[in-house]
């Protein structure tokens, strides 16, 4: 973006008019998730009568001001002087004829429309309108064993996979379903439990999945969710040769990492973990790193996250999950002061080392600040989990009350259909989250996490006060790299 003077009216937003289906893909999280945010903008006729949105305003050096738009269709728009003067002009409802603006101002205006920050007399949304996901996802659990023990791990590590015949038939189930409901992709998450321990297994489903795709028409996207401790150079270029993607768990460096995710014999993982990231990054397979966050490791944040930054490593911050068989582990729930503290200083790590892409997807657990959305996830609508032995279920932390099994006509309308698992409902429809400015941002928190907490779906995440106090300096760093993006920061 070029520089422009400091007269002329300056409009920062992200994604940005037409940008957001070419960026939308970096948006998705390669880990345990399930939500791909989905969005379609429509052109903007700048005629007739505007106003103003109800903003929060954030101050940036130099006079530039940030607007966080809780209604509007991206969360952050940042404006310099001149840019934010002119939209001070509509405070309540103004004629566009009216105003006699210059073709700079215009264009300025334009954008401000299209980033939601001016909207029709009409009040109707006319710019932006949230779809259903692009994706079917599919999470493939090969196998219930492990290398390792990790502290926060929901599974109890029984010496079961998952056969091929139960692997192609679960392949074979999602594209029915996903060829009864419209989707035009597919991605496949290739999961466990360890999924290198059949590595063999993940080639030959994605070989099956390939043709499958190719032969009715659909993108296929697939991902290995592993440990790392187990990559060698011959499975990442089998991974390559099939145009899969890397996740690796990486929690912290040397003892903030180890005191999460050790061998089973209790040995640490870090250093094996480390070398397999760089050993990826030789054979320029760049993985996807997937950091969570505990009370164990909250003080750790901020030197993993000046790694990661430094080998430009896409990433994502999750939130512990207290479950069943972690239930034991007192210091891994999140107290509220050290998860704050902790997010905070990694923060200011953040802000010293701007990466080139958006991070609002990235830093704030499963409330993505990237695109606004009525459901935190995909579980129970776009999202389809198979265990090893082929039943159906809903979330992979939920794979003990399955719904279907692989050989239903459509597993997916089973689980929308079902009514006695995970609920996860509109965040309109959660207590304490309807007149909160950052619903539409947050959705409301893991359904799974506030059943636990609360023994209800219909409420705020037990969450809340560590997110309400994140959001607001994730959108500040946000503006920051905007600002740097457009070389207008000092």
């Amino acid at each position: 973006m070029r520089r422009l003077a400091s007269n002329l009216p300056l409009v920062l937003w992200y994604p940005g008019r037409g940008e957001f289906q070419k960026l939308a893909k970096s948006f998705e999280c390669d880990c345990a998730c399930a939500y791909t945010p989905c969005a379609e903008y429509a052109p903007v006729d700048l005629v007739g009568a505007w106003r103003a949105v109800e903003t929060q305003g954030l101050l940036f050096s130099d006079g530039w001001q940030g607007l966080f738009v809780p209604g509007g269709s991206i969360p952050l728009v940042v404006l310099n002087q001149s840019a934010y003067q002119l939209w001070t002009r509509f405070p309540q409802t103004q004629n566009i004829d009216s105003l006699n603006l210059t073709e700079e101002e215009t264009q300025a205006a334009l954008e401000m429309a299209s980033a939601g920050l001016l909207v029709p007399q009409t009040n109707q949304p006319s710019t932006f309108n949230l779809q259903h996901s692009a994706f079917l996802s599919a999470w493939l659990h090969l196998t219930d064993r492990c290398n390792l023990r990790c502290a926060y791990c929901y599974l109890p590590h029984v010496s079961e996979d998952m056969s091929a015949e139960t692997g192609r038939a679960a392949v074979d189930a999602t594209f029915r379903s996903a060829l009864a409901h419209g989707y035009k992709q597919v991605k496949l998450k290739y999961a466990g439990g360890e999924p290198l321990l059949r590595s063999p297994l993940i080639v030959e489903l994605h070989q099956y999945a390939q043709q499958l795709a190719e032969d009715n028409d659909l993108e296929l996207d697939g991902v290995v969710l592993s440990n790392g401790t187990l990559l060698t150079a011959e499975i990442i270029t089998n991974l390559q040769s099939h145009n899969l993607r890397l996740m690796i768990s990486l929690d912290g460096m040397d003892d903030w990492h180890d005191t999460q995710r050790p061998y089973a014999g209790g040995r640490g993982t870090f250093k094996d973990v480390a070398e397999a990231v760089e050993l990826a990054l030789d054979y320029v397979l760049v993985p996807h790193i997937s950091i969570t966050v505990s009370g164990r490791n909250a003080e750790g944040m901020p030197e993993i996250i000046a790694w990661v930054l430094e080998r430009d490593l896409p990433f994502s911050i999750n939130f512990y999950r207290q479950n069943d068989l972690s239930a034991r582990y007192e210091d891994l729930k999140l107290e509220e002061e050290k998860i704050i503290a902790g997010m905070m200083a990694a923060f200011d790590v953040i802000e010293n080392n701007l990466p080139e892409y958006s991070l609002l997807a990235s830093l704030t657990d499963r409330a993505n600040l990237s695109v606004p959305h009525m459901k935190t996830c995909s579980v129970g609508q776009d999202y389809l989990v198979f265990d090893q032995n082929g039943r159906v279920a809903k979330c992979q932390m939920n794979m003990n009350e399955p719904v279907a099994d692989v050989y239903a006509e459509d597993p997916l309308q089973l689980i929308r259909a079902d009514q006695l698992g995970v609920q996860n409902i509109s965040v309109d429809e959660k207590e304490g989250c309807r007149d909160c400015q950052w619903k539409y941002w947050c959705a409301g928190g893991c359904p799974l996490e506030t059943y636990r907490a609360t023994g209800r779906y219909d409420v705020q995440s037990p969450n809340c006060n560590i997110y309400k106090a994140i959001f607001p300096e994730v959108l500040r760093l946000e503006g920051l790299r905007l600002l740097q993006q457009a070389g207008e920061l000092a």
